[in-house]
């Protein structure tokens, strides 16, 4: 069961982070934006039976949960709280295999400056980004997390994504899906 070392609010308001003392995975990120999402994932939908929980992403040892904005967060904490303690703690695996992307040269200097300049913030801020692709020049990403439904996200994060990946293309656009 994992322990609770602390939460941190995020950028977003309605979205509060869980830092824990144990994995819930082993680099493998886990997302749902509804109750139906999430009924294959025990501890997201113990999560979503909570009123005003609207969004579960969790990887590793940290988990945000998403509220709809109507609930008092000093209250909603206490509730969303026992089923993070509860859930199970990932057992290591016995073997892990690095991701490997068949990128074409400039997707994969897109990803790569993502990776070392943009998630490990949105990560800190209990969010995520994932490339969707890249069709011509348009670059399309999700947003993960706290990051889902934070103005911040939508636009400057945005904003600077653009500007790095039109380092290395100059005529790239980033549109979010």
């Amino acid at each position: 069961m994992p322990k609770i070392a602390d939460i941190e609010d995020t950028p977003n308001p309605n979205a509060v982070k869980f830092v824990l003392k144990d994995r819930l995975t082993w680099g493998t990120a886990r997302s749902f934006n509804s109750a139906d999402s999430a009924a294959g994932d025990p501890l997201a939908a113990k999560l979503f039976a909570i009123p005003h929980v609207v969004n579960v992403y969790y990887m590793d040892k940290w988990i945000t949960v998403t509220q709809d904005g109507a609930a008092d967060w000093p209250s909603l904490l206490r509730e969303v709280a026992m089923p993070i303690r509860e859930a199970e703690a990932a057992e290591k695996p016995e073997q892990t295999t690095a991701d490997s992307f068949d990128d074409e040269p400039r997707l994969a200097a897109i990803r790569k400056l993502l990776d070392e300049q943009v998630r490990p913030a949105l990560v800190s801020d209990g969010g995520d980004l994932q490339i969707v692709g890249l069709d011509g020049n348009v670059l399309t990403i999700r947003y993960f997390g706290a990051c889902g439904s934070c103005p911040s996200s939508l636009a400057g994060t945005l904003s600077a994504i653009g500007n790095l990946a039109r380092t290395i293309e100059p005529d790239i656009e980033v549109e979010v899906v």
